[in-house]
């Protein structure tokens, strides 16, 4: 692999993408999402990855909670991980991800689809980017960041 090589979490996602790739393999095509969820979620954990499935997220606007959604899996509380099961990944899988980025404190997020062919998107959204307004904590808990 080597390609990532200088970007953030460059060693931690090629590792994800490995253990994606053997799930793929070991599975294929056609299960569910919750499947391929649980599926990655112990394997990255028997790579010794700290996993959180569900992961909670609050947005906020002008300061009051508007919404909260969960992430499929995040990944040693920096990489935060979409799974899909659809033919192809298009520009509303993105969205979600990018604000799944913008609402909390995770940077980087990993777009993984266990469709007819595999395949990944890796987005950015620094810190000194967002709208430190449109966030609250990584989490809906007051424990968080």
């Amino acid at each position: 692999m080597g390609s990532d090589a200088g970007y953030k979490h460059s060693e931690l996602t090629e590792a994800i993408i490995g253990v994606f790739y053997d799930v793929y393999n070991e599975l294929g095509f056609g299960f569910v999402e919750s499947v391929y969820r649980r599926a990655l979620r112990m394997a990255l954990m028997e790579k010794g990855l700290r996993v959180e499935s569900e992961h909670p997220i609050t947005v906020f606007f002008r300061g009051e909670k508007v919404g909260d959604f969960r992430a499929d899996l995040v990944v040693n509380e920096v990489v935060l991980l979409e799974l899909k099961t659809v033919k192809k990944i298009i520009r509303a899988h993105e969205a979600q991800v990018i604000n799944y980025l913008r609402s909390t404190t995770i940077e980087l997020g990993l777009i993984l689809n266990f469709g007819p062919q595999p395949q990944i998107r890796r987005l950015v959204l620094d810190n000194s980017r967002k709208n430190t307004r449109a966030h609250g904590a990584t989490s809906g808990s007051s424990d968080s960041e």
